[in-house]
């Protein structure tokens, strides 16, 4: 929280007083949405120790529930406060921010204030017994600072600091290098927060869920001959599974999107969306988003099993790929307008992949199981969705968007049924996968 502090105050004044301010007279209120930002942070961080806690003992429901309500109560008092008082600016958005973390810390706080001393904690052993146990302390007959596992920490705050970058690079170069106008900035911050809806409500609990799964399952910088067989077996057919899923979810988005990202831009934000860069930008999310579902699944993996060692390691290639992300976007958006900012997510994605597969190949490579054999679908599923790209490209062409909503609705046809189509082929040739969703 001290450090959190700090930064703040210390982003809060770059924001303020070395970047370039908005005219007040289009983004009025600017000056007291930065401020309401950092504070924002700031009561989020509060809430980080209960959120860990609750993370590290598998409760689902509470992270659901929590999430949930307080995305609710920011959208609600948005909307209202949209419709009441447009002319308030950024100070709506700021209020639901605050809104939002102070609802998301409070279920925590109240949870963990009713469950700790309750005869549900203490019959499952729960190891805190206090809330007053959860807030800093010296503790007796130990060491100030245990530091291997603060080494451990530095390792995990680097790679983090390092994914941000590569993660969020474009906003930075955006903020800092002024590539592109405030009206590109929004048309692209609106196409990047449609096609980012996936990989929030589907990729990211995944990613989140089973990398404290593989977590407790294998343990952490041993061989794979080191670990109990059986553990080695179940993780093995777990993360074969999952990548078979989520690359069938992005195969499927990639297809079906290349061809709507006009239509669903133009029923979005009519002419104005889909008549400029728009639906570029979403076709090529569109691809952006398989990458981002493989990625997630493979880094998940290499994350709960590397030792410190790997770790930095790790932190070294990422460093480097950073700085060449950092180039690549700055470049390509010189060439491609904003396209060139998913193109190179594309390219740091895959290089990301690459690194992860190759982790995952070495790990299981003196074992029998081949978990990556789940990144190749059946050749009959891959034919349908090769046939579906084709007819519903063409269907575009021949329908949409500006033929009426008769052609629409022909080209919205023509679609459900290619993804009918998959969807049986699916059924049929991955019937161990469909076992494993309705199972799990």
């Amino acid at each position: 929280v001290p450090l959190g502090v700090f930064w703040s105050l210390i982003l809060g004044l770059v924001w303020l007083h070395l970047l370039e301010v908005p005219d007040p007279s289009v983004v009025p209120h600017y000056q007291a949405g930065v401020v309401a930002f950092g504070l924002s942070a700031i009561i989020e961080l509060l809430g980080e120790p209960f959120w860990v806690l609750a993370q590290a003992h598998l409760f689902v429901r509470l992270k659901v529930v929590a999430e949930s309500l307080s995305v609710v109560s920011k959208c609600i008092l948005t909307v209202t406060l949209v419709i009441l008082y447009p002319h308030w600016g950024l100070y709506i958005f700021s209020l639901a921010q605050l809104l939002y973390v102070s609802v998301l810390v409070m279920c925590y706080v109240i949870y963990f204030v009713m469950f700790l001393g309750s005869p549900e904690a203490t019959k499952k052993s729960f190891p805190v017994a206090r809330v007053k146990a959860l807030l800093p302390s010296f503790v007796e007959d130990e060491t100030f600072v245990n530091w291997k596992e603060a080494r451990l920490t530095w390792s995990f705050f680097k790679q983090s600091f390092l994914k941000q970058i590569l993660t969020e690079g474009e906003r930075y170069v955006m903020t800092f290098l002024n590539v592109l106008n405030f009206g590109d900035q929004g048309v692209y911050d609106i196409v990047n927060n449609l096609g980012s809806l996936v990989a929030r409500f589907i990729f990211l609990p995944i990613e989140e869920s089973f990398y404290v799964f593989f977590a407790k399952v294998l343990e952490r910088g041993k061989t794979v001959k080191d670990q109990k067989q059986d553990d080695v077996a179940m993780a093995a057919n777990v993360l074969e599974l999952l990548l078979k899923l989520v690359l069938l979810i992005g195969l499927t988005i990639t297809v079906f999107g290349y061809a709507y990202s006009q239509l669903a831009l133009d029923i979005y934000g009519g002419s104005m969306l889909s008549s400029g860069t728009g639906p570029d930008l979403l076709r090529c999310y569109s691809l952006y988003v398989l990458f981002l579902a493989v990625n997630g699944v493979t880094e998940c993996f290499t994350s709960a099993l590397m030792c410190k060692e790997e770790v930095d390691r790790y932190n070294f290639v990422m460093l480097a790929l950073s700085f060449i992300f950092l180039c690549i976007s700055y470049f390509l958006t010189h060439w491609y307008g904003s396209v060139g900012f998913i193109l190179a997510n594309c390219f740091n994605m895959g290089i990301r992949i690459a690194h992860s597969t190759h982790y995952i190949y070495h790990f299981f490579r003196e074992s029998t199981h081949r978990p990556l054999r789940g990144l190749l679908p059946s050749p009959a599923l891959l034919l349908v969705y090769i046939i579906s790209a084709v007819v519903t490209a063409a269907s575009e062409v021949l329908f949409c968007c500006d033929k009426g909503w008769m052609a629409r609705l022909i080209h919205i046809s023509t679609g459900a049924l290619g993804l009918a189509a998959t969807l049986v082929t699916m059924f049929c040739s991955e019937t161990k996968l469909i076992h494993f969703v309705r199972s799990q």
